[in-house]
């Protein structure tokens, strides 16, 4: 009883850790993933240099967006979740 009371600290930091640092971090990863496969042709985008295009082809990994200054090859990963989302919104 008296060797877990003193790995009773330990234990409380890690599951604190756990719900607040990693277990958000593997949703968010997720919900990235899920957003990168529901992409389709047409769509609006901003990517996470802040740059505003429409997507015009998608391949596995990437995509071919269109701006105003002419096409731009990106990776899928480069677009972000969060601005895209309130693109759509506005």
């Amino acid at each position: 009883m008296q060797d877990l009371l003193k790995f009773a600290p330990y234990l409380l930091m890690f599951v604190v850790l756990y719900f607040f640092m990693i277990r958000p971090q593997q949703k968010r990863a997720k919900n990235e993933k899920e957003f990168e496969s529901s992409l389709k042709v047409g769509d609006k985008i901003i990517t996470k240099s802040g740059f505003h295009g429409k997507i015009v082809e998608l391949a596995e990994t990437s995509a071919v967006i269109e701006t105003m200054s002419g096409k731009l090859k990106i990776e899928r990963s480069a677009i972000s979740m969060e601005m895209s989302a309130a693109l759509k919104k506005a």
